[in-house]
C-alpha cells in the first residue's frame, strides 16, 4: 500500500517524495518527471530569474508542479512570485528568509506554502506565517544550510508543531532514508542530490559523474563557493559542496581569497561556463555516498517509495 498521510493529502500526490528546488538544476523536465511518478516536482526558482521560470513552467507542460525560491530574493524581485503564481503552481517553497510577507499571496492563488527551515526557531516562525508544510533541513544537505543534523532536528520540530506536517531533508537518497524519516515523525522527504544524479536533471554531465564518484566524506561546508561567485550569504549560512582543488586551496584562507577576488571571481566564472569542476563547485550533500547510478527521476521515486514501504511493512532490522 502506498504511504498516505497529511503531506500526500495536502499536495495531492501518491508518494511523500518532493524534489528539492535546486537553482537551475530542477528544471521543467525534472520537475515534471518527479510529479508524473507520483511525487511533487518543484522548479528551482532560486534567486528569481523570471524568464527562466517562465520557460520551465512551459517545459513542464500540463504536469502539476510547484516552484521554490530563496525568500529574501523576492524582496528584490517581487514580480517573479506573481509570474510563478500565474501558472497555478501546486505549491511554493520559500527558504532562507521571512516568508510572512508572501504567505497571503501564495494562499490566495490556491497554492500550498512550504517553508524550509534549519532550526526550531525558524520552524516556529514559519508556522506563525501560515506554512502548510515545514521542511526540516539538516546540515547533511547540499547547498546552503546551517548546523543542525537531520536526525535530531526533525523530531524536535515534529514534537513542537504537531499541527503542521514536517518533511525531512538532508542526507536522504533511498528508501531507508524515507522510512527513517517517517519513524522520526516526518511525513515525507525532500531530496536534492539524489535527483541531481538523474538523467533529466539540468546539470552538467561531469557534475553528475562527480556525484556518483564521491563519498559523503568528500563533501564539506564552507563559504569559499559564495566568495568566489561574489554572493556571500549572511552568517550562519554556508554551503555544502564536493571538495575540489579550488576549495582545498582556499578553505581556511577566505580572507586571502577575498583580497584576490577580482582575479579569482573571473577565474571561477570562466570555470563554471566551461564545466571545469576542479574550480567550479558541484553542490551536493553527504548522500553522495549512497548514490551509485544515474536513473530516470521516475525510477528514483518508485524505487524509494517501494523500498520504504517494504522496510516499514516488515519492520526495520527483522
Amino acid at each position: 500500500m502506498p504511504i498516505s498521510n497529511r503531506v500526500t493529502a495536502l499536495l495531492q500526490i501518491e508518494h511523500p517524495i518532493l524534489l528539492a528546488p535546486m537553482d537551475l538544476v530542477s528544471d521543467g523536465a525534472l520537475a515534471a518527471a518527479v510529479s508524473k511518478a507520483g511525487g511533487l516536482g518543484l522548479l528551482g526558482g532560486g534567486y528569481g530569474d523570471g524568464a527562466w521560470l517562465e520557460d520551465e513552467f512551459v517545459a513542464a507542460g500540463n504536469t502539476r508542479v510547484g516552484c521554490g525560491f530563496i525568500t529574501w530574493s523576492l524582496a528584490k524581485h517581487p514580480e517573479v512570485l506573481d509570474r510563478a503564481l500565474d501558472h497555478a503552481p501546486a505549491a511554493v517553497m520559500l527558504s532562507f528568509g521571512d516568508p510572512a510577507p508572501f504567505a497571503a499571496r501564495i494562499h490566495a492563488a490556491g497554492a500550498k506554502l512550504i517553508c524550509q527551515v534549519q532550526s526550531l526557531a525558524h520552524a516556529k516562525a514559519a508556522a506563525d506565517a501560515g506554512a502548510d508544510i515545514i521542511v526540516a533541513q539538516g546540515t547533511e544537505a547540499g547547498g546552503h544550510g546551517v548546523a543542525r543534523g537531520t536526525m535530531s532536528l526533525v523530531p524536535e520540530i515534529v514534537d513542537a508543531l504537531p499541527h503542521i506536517p514536517v518533511v525531512a531533508a538532508g542526507g536522504i537518497a533511498d528508501g531507508r532514508g524515507l522510512a527513517a524519516a517517517l519513524m522520526l515523525g516526518a511525513e515525507g522527504v525532500m531530496m536534492g542530490t539524489r535527483f541531481y544524479a538523474s538523467r533529466e536533471a539540468a546539470g552538467h554531465a561531469e557534475a553528475k559523474r562527480r556525484i556518483l564518484a564521491a563519498s559523503g566524506d568528500d563533501t564539506a561546508r564552507s563559504i569559499v563557493f559564495d566568495i568566489s561567485r561574489r554572493n556571500v550569504w549572511p552568517s550562519p549560512y554556508n554551503g555544502r559542496l564536493i571538495r575540489n582543488a579550488h576549495m582545498d586551496r582556499w578553505l581556511g584562507h577566505e580572507g586571502e581569497l577575498t583580497r584576490n577576488i577580482d582575479a579569482e571571481a573571473a577565474r571561477y566564472a570562466a570555470a563554471r561556463a566551461a564545466g571545469d569542476f576542479d574550480t567550479a563547485g558541484v553542490i551536493a550533500g553527504e548522500s553522495t555516498g549512497l548514490i551509485h547510478d544515474l536513473p530516470g527521476a521516475a525510477e528514483i521515486v518508485t524505487r524509494v517509495a517501494a523500498d520504504a514501504e517494504k522496510l516499514l511493512n516488515k519492520g526495520v532490522g527483522r
